[in-house]
């Protein structure tokens, strides 16, 4: 399979010295729903962005990010993360031979994440305060120094994240009617809308989708119009108070005709075990809230009966192991005996 730069080469800023570091990012599954499609009495599909390399949609702006680095000469790279970021960074920058440095905040990273910074070679540095400390960190840090952020707020990385919609129009012949997304530093959103713009520009899609952005309530700084000095949620990926692009996204949604919502951590979490036990799907918290979100405004009215909808799953579930088995069932502890399997089994 192409690379994804290569793939959409055409709507990507390549030049031809600009190198491929590519690990096989993209292709991502649009998997059916069709309980909650029943349910809800509409077509949903899930983008699964789980499936990527290193398991989430990071992968996407991360091979443009780290690819004009290593064009424009740089040795390392840097970013602030919840913990998806760090580890796409990290995978991305041992594939190009750079040296990278991830700053996330004291405690409030999930260890999937973490293990996967630390194993790729990350000097890992943690902070006593939120992501948007981190952020701030880097930022300042970038200007003393010759390093590549590759934070969202890198253009190449929006430009990256682009492909997604691209792909949705592809495997849809069209944009769905709606798209919804959970939001955090609020880049991914942001990127769905120009991605779709680029599309129909080109001629590749008919329409624009709505575009349905959810927060979690206890970080829901876009929903509240305003900073959130201490975001909490157990959706750590969007764990964040003060979005770098909220601006963007708010106008995105503004413009699709769409809007912005906060989902509690309970709707997150049941509709993060209704998406395992019902569909199959095993994605991470934060993902989770695209669904939750989903089932609001469908009853709310705000979805047509028979209208398509994506929902955008950023995240593998094994990025936040302690999540899934703090709340599913425990394990049961057996003797090694026939009988006690058995009464276990069909009790």
């Amino acid at each position: 399979m192409k690379a994804l730069i290569d793939r959409y080469r055409d709507f990507l800023p390549m030049t031809p010295s600009t190198p491929v570091v590519s690990l096989g990012e993209g292709g991502t599954p649009l998997v059916p729903l069709p309980r909650l499609s029943e349910r809800l009495g509409v077509r949903v599909l899930a983008k699964y962005e789980g499936m990527n390399p290193t398991g989430s949609f990071k992968d996407r702006g991360m091979t443009m990010a780290v690819s004009k680095a290593v064009e424009e000469g740089a040795t390392a790279v840097i970013c602030a993360s919840t913990g998806n970021t760090s580890a796409s960074a990290a995978a991305y920058a041992a594939r190009a031979g750079l040296t990278v440095a991830v700053v996330i905040p004291e405690g409030k990273i999930a260890a999937g994440k973490l293990a996967q910074a630390l194993v790729h070679g990350a000097r890992v540095l943690s902070l006593d305060g939120s992501f948007d400390d981190a952020l701030r960190v880097v930022r300042e840090l970038v200007e003393r120094h010759p390093i590549s952020l590759v934070n969202s707020l890198n253009e190449y990385r929006i430009d990256g994240q682009r492909t997604a919609a691209f792909e949705v129009c592809d495997d849809l012949g069209d944009a769905p009617d709606a798209l919804c997304i959970p939001v955090g530093n609020a880049g991914n959103i942001s990127a769905y809308w120009l991605g779709f713009q680029a599309y129909r520009e080109a001629e590749r899609a008919r329409r624009l989708p709505r575009l349905y952005g959810f927060q979690a309530a206890g970080a829901a700084p876009l929903v509240e119009g305003a900073p959130v000095a201490r975001p909490e949620t157990v959706a750590t990926a969007i764990r964040i108070g003060n979005p770098a692009r909220g601006e963007q996204a708010l106008a995105a949604m503004r413009d699709s005709g769409g809007a912005v919502a906060a989902v509690t951590d309970s709707q997150i979490l049941e509709a993060y075990a209704m998406l395992a036990r019902e569909e199959g799907i095993f994605c991470e918290p934060a993902s989770a809230a695209s669904v939750a979100g989903l089932i609001l405004r469908a009853r709310a009215g705000d979805i047509a009966p028979g209208e398509t909808v994506v929902c955008v799953l950023t995240g593998h579930g094994l990025k936040d192991p302690d999540t899934a088995i703090v709340n599913a069932e425990p394990v049961r502890r057996l003797p090694a005996t026939l009988d006690a399997v058995e009464e276990a089994v069909f009790a």
